[in-house]
């Protein structure tokens, strides 16, 4: 096992960096005061799927990222980087899930993964992972296939919606990839100067930097044995590393059909939009 691995090792009854009011936030959650960012609606149509809010839980991880240099004539992932953006990413999820477990969850829904940047320095940067963990109320086995509890950033409408259907999530899942664009040479810049020309470099770069990301998301999908993912977004962002290198990640909600389903699929209901 690598070290990066080492790092990220789920540990159910791990409280690791949990501060002492973290803790006790926790031990309120776990004697019935919930807590929640679902939305009003969210949180009844949560509680109608057969789920309670168990409450809020959070995971954190301030990370440096490793300094890669790249040839300016030469399109190339960067390795170090996509490493590092991924590894942070994947140490807040998992202290997140911790918290979970902690309250007995079997899952979490409405997660968001955001990135803080602070004055310490343009190569630190805070990872955190937030959702509201939730708990079946009649005790359905609803965890991944791995024994975690599924991770969800669908809304609370959207989870409502997709167990009606039949199916459950058993996970998010995600992809990154870093990747440096090469500039194109003088030459080759006059002579495109006023012409309507497709720049095959750039093209070709960022097509491949994309399909990086969506590969690694679907690989971790095909390990939590999903069928499918919904909610796919393709997210992309230079994070401050200037306009020639970009993130492009993949994320959304890998699902799989319930065992106790019987394959009929309620027809939608018509909704007027009634906002002008």
């Amino acid at each position: 096992m690598s070290d990066a691995e080492q790092e990220t090792a789920y540990d159910p009854t791990s409280l690791e960096g949990v501060p002492e009011a973290g803790r006790a936030r926790l031990q309120q959650n776990r004697q019935g005061l919930f807590t929640s960012d679902l939305s009003v609606n969210e949180f009844l149509l949560i509680r109608q799927a057969g789920f309670d809010p168990v409450g809020l839980v959070v995971g954190s991880s301030i990370y440096h990222i490793g300094i890669q240099l790249a040839g300016w004539k030469k399109s190339q992932e960067m390795t170090v980087l996509s490493q590092a953006m991924y590894e942070a990413r994947q140490l807040a999820m998992t202290r997140m899930e911790e918290e979970a477990d902690q309250l007995g969850a079997d899952g979490i829904v409405g997660v968001r993964l955001d990135i803080g940047r602070y004055e310490w320095g343009q190569d630190m940067a805070e990872f955190i992972a937030i959702g509201t963990a939730v708990k079946h109320r009649e005790g359905v086995l609803h965890r991944a296939p791995n024994g975690r509890p599924f991770t969800s950033d669908l809304s609370g409408q959207d989870f409502w919606t997709l167990l009606r259907t039949g199916h459950r999530p058993v996970g998010m899942v995600m992809g990154s990839c870093v990747y440096h664009v090469a500039r194109r040479g003088m030459l080759q810049s006059m002579a495109q100067t006023g012409r309507n020309v497709e720049l095959s470099n750039f093209t070709q770069a960022l097509y491949d930097a994309r399909e990086l990301a969506m590969e690694r998301m679907q690989a971790e999908a095909a390990e939590l044995q999903a069928g499918g993912i919904v909610g796919v977004q393709l997210q992309e962002n230079s994070h401050g590393w200037g306009s020639h290198t970009i993130e492009f990640f993949a994320i959304g909600t890998a699902i799989i059909e319930s065992e106790d389903h019987d394959g009929q699929i309620e027809p939608p209901t018509p909704v007027l939009d009634l906002a002008g």
